[in-house]
């Protein structure tokens, strides 16, 4: 027992201490208009203690401050300001670089300058301009137009080369032939004196295509892989037990059978056989539970637990690629290869369309040339009808429309981050949501009310320095509280926060941890402690949620690792009908994938990764860990759900106006391809014929924002706590 009591002390003090230190926070504040919102916004967070510096881009409505304070508390500056504001994550948005969209951008700015410049010449050519005059625009027009062809082009062109190399086709492959003859007979009829060039359709082609590759990029953001991040939860150090000594070896030396020692506050390295008298292990990142768990000999212990209480030993019957951590890795990392395969809708309207362009201007040269025998003509009707369908509309269609519901849904706080997540969203007409930390937060009780001015302070600002759940819901209970001014923190990982307040030592943490009693939440300062009672109430806005969810038609069901009585009590308050309690990560992705039907997944936590990443479309809040918001496709910026029924409805408008536009381009193409196979496709009536048709597309999509407000629907739970009854019935269950 000596020598727990020994290694657990060591391993406390080898604990990684976190001090205290400037980093970068974003913040998206949409009510950003002017420079006196500019203003009011950085003097308010340069008051404010703990933030170095704060600067705003008006034009991206972003917040960017070098800070020691939470977001959360940046968030509290600025309401007190008068500002909503919402926490961008880094990972997502990155550092503001983005050299493939700059890229795009360039090249479509060159080719849409080129494109003017040309028309210009074009409109004295058929207004009657002849000889000479008309054979000297077409050469200027040739000067221009060639380069810039060359180089805006340049993403079909290898595209479709590479698309050629595999013995396939795609959209580029039609794309890039219509430019490259467009731009190639034109040159031919400006050198031997023709009346009809197609410059100015070679770079109408050019733009508008770059107009539609750009809208798609800006709808596809980097996301990292949710399974890399959970080998950040993986301890790669154990305390293996020696001849009653516990010595540190590397993760991949341990062996099945291995007796290891967890010490206070580590991660539990392997899966296990609990051989101490008991353990005390939080399992929330695993499991979901919202309260520690108490183990006795012989329990089985999973990697990734936290140890709350004294250090133990367990025998180890899982490690490596066979631990419960490894087995969710692989099952998240499997869920994101199947969903990268997804096919959008203009990849699957490419795969038919690219053939049958090409069979079309196969078939117009092939008849001109039998019916006249002028191949020079035959070959200007087939590069007419190219150009004529080339799917400038169809390549508009879905980046359009996937841009506008995107920008609508950032307006109502929500970041969706899969440029195909629209379209899965559509399909979804089941949604599953967790419990802890989704449908519900930890709550603070009364043991805030009795809390003196001093002590309030010190709170406050020990739990701005977390980002544990916990803390986050005394900061925000205490929000408009002046923090203290504390100094040597330290975040203990499972224990709690410590500092030093006028040169007493201030603790905010496991009870008792911080000198209390239990294993509940308690405050120090000084030699006084106060205990802070815990609970959990619903998430702001999730009665509305569900409600609105099954206005639409949906089904909902419940799915937790949570005990039966606390899910059973937010099931009923919420009116979800279907929930099950007690299930792990891996029961949770086995349900969704026996679902029948396509299913939204919305959950926060370790245990929710594996079906986040398996269901059709997945969705998280902002809260979540960094692997469950890796592996969803929409973050949810604010606090509250009631945005949800929004996304979905947006989703299913997206599509139908996509469905829409693709009508539009068919249409255009029933008019247009008759007049081309005719011979009577002029380079002017192709330029309006491709303007028009573009400009519709884009015009069409601008109306997906535009949705009806309903009136929220509140549960009567939504704006309280869960009865302490019921969670009691929880304990019991």
């Amino acid at each position: 027992m000596s020598v727990l009591a020994r290694d657990g002390a060591d391993a406390g003090a080898q604990v990684t201490k976190r001090e205290a230190q400037a980093r970068v926070v974003m913040l998206s504040v949409p009510q950003l208009h002017c420079a006196g919102c500019i203003g009011k916004v950085e003097r308010a967070l340069r008051a404010e203690p703990g933030i170095e510096e704060a600067r705003v881009n008006l034009t991206l409505k972003r917040v960017t401050a070098q800070t020691d304070l939470a977001a959360a508390a940046l968030v509290e500056v600025l309401a007190r300001a008068g500002f909503e504001a919402h926490p961008l994550d880094m990972g997502i948005v990155g550092k503001d670089s983005d050299p493939v969209g700059r890229d795009l951008a360039v090249r479509m700015g060159v080719a849409g300058f080129a494109m003017m410049n040309v028309m210009l010449l074009s409109v004295a050519v058929w207004s009657g301009a002849g000889g000479v005059t008309r054979e000297m625009f077409h050469l200027i027009s040739a000067a221009i137009a060639l380069p810039v062809v060359g180089y805006s082009a340049q993403p079909f062109f290898r595209s479709a080369w590479s698309a050629l190399r595999g013995r396939g086709l795609n959209m580029d492959v039609p794309i890039s032939l219509a430019i490259a003859l467009a731009a190639g007979m034109s040159v031919y009829e400006a050198l031997y004196g023709g009346r009809h060039v197609y410059f100015d359709a070679a770079l109408s082609l050019t733009f508008f295509l770059l107009i539609g590759r750009y809208l798609d990029h800006r709808t596809r953001a980097a996301a990292r892989s949710a399974a890399r991040e959970l080998a950040a939860l993986e301890s790669q150090v154990a305390q293996r037990m020696e001849d009653g000594q516990a010595v540190e070896v590397a993760l991949n030396a341990l062996r099945v059978g291995d007796e290891v020692l967890v010490p206070t506050g580590t991660r539990v390295p392997v899966d296990g056989r609990l051989l101490s008298v008991q353990a005390v292990t939080d399992r929330s990142f695993l499991t979901g539970e919202s309260r520690a768990v108490t183990s006795a000999r012989e329990a089985q212990m999973r990697a990734g637990e936290i140890n709350l209480g004294a250090p133990f030993v367990l025998c180890s019957t899982a490690v490596g690629e066979d631990s419960s951590l490894r087995r969710v890795a692989r099952l998240v990392e499997a869920a994101e290869a199947a969903r990268n395969s997804y096919t959008g809708l203009a990849d699957r309207a490419a795969q038919i369309y690219a053939p049958v362009v090409h069979l079309l201007a196969l078939a117009a040269f092939v008849g001109w040339v039998s019916a006249t025998g002028d191949v020079r003509h035959a070959v200007n009707v087939a590069i007419a009808v190219l150009i004529i369908t080339c799917p400038c509309a169809l390549g508009l269609a879905v980046p359009a429309v996937s841009t506008a519901a995107i920008g609508r849904l950032f307006s109502m706080g929500v970041l969706v981050k899969s440029g195909t997540a629209l379209e899965r969203l559509a399909s979804v007409h089941h949604v599953v949501f967790d419990k802890t930390g989704t449908l519900t937060l930890p709550e603070i009780g009364s043991g805030l009310g009795r809390l003196d001015g001093a002590a309030r302070g010190v709170a406050v600002a020990l739990a701005q320095q977390s980002h544990h759940p916990v803390a986050r819901a005394v900061a925000a209970q205490l929000a408009g509280t002046q923090p203290a001014e504390i100094d040597a923190v330290e975040d203990l990982a499972g224990l709690g926060v410590q500092a030093r307040w006028n040169g007493q030592r201030v603790q905010l943490g496991r009870a008792d941890w911080v000198g209390g009693t239990g294993v509940g939440l308690s405050l120090r300062v000084g030699d006084a402690v106060f205990a802070l009672d815990q609970d959990e109430r619903l998430r702001p806005g999730a009665g509305a949620a569900v409600a609105g969810l099954a206005r639409q038609g949906m089904t909902v069901s419940l799915l937790s690792g949570d005990r039966a009585g606390p899910v059973r009590a937010v099931a009923r308050d919420l009116g979800i009908t279907e929930a099950e309690a007690g299930l792990s990560g891996e029961e949770k992705h086995a349900r969704i994938l026996a679902h029948p039907g396509p299913v939204a997944m919305v959950g926060d936590g370790l245990n929710d990764t594996a079906a986040l990443a398996a269901a059709a479309a997945s969705i998280a809040p902002s809260s979540a860990l960094d692997a469950s918001r890796n592996a969803a496709d929409v973050l949810l910026l604010r606090e509250g759900l009631d945005a949800l029924p929004a996304v979905f409805e947006i989703a299913r408008r997206a599509r139908a106006i996509s469905m829409q536009n693709f009508a539009i381009a068919a249409a255009y193409n029933l008019i247009a391809v008759p007049i081309a196979l005719a011979g009577f496709a002029t380079p002017l009536i192709a330029a309006l014929a491709m303007s028009a048709s573009s400009l519709t597309v884009l015009l069409n999509a601008v109306r997906v924002g535009r949705i009806r407000q309903r009136p929220a629907v509140v549960a009567r739970a939504d704006l309280g706590r869960v009865a302490a009854g019921q969670v009691m019935e929880g304990q019991a269950g």
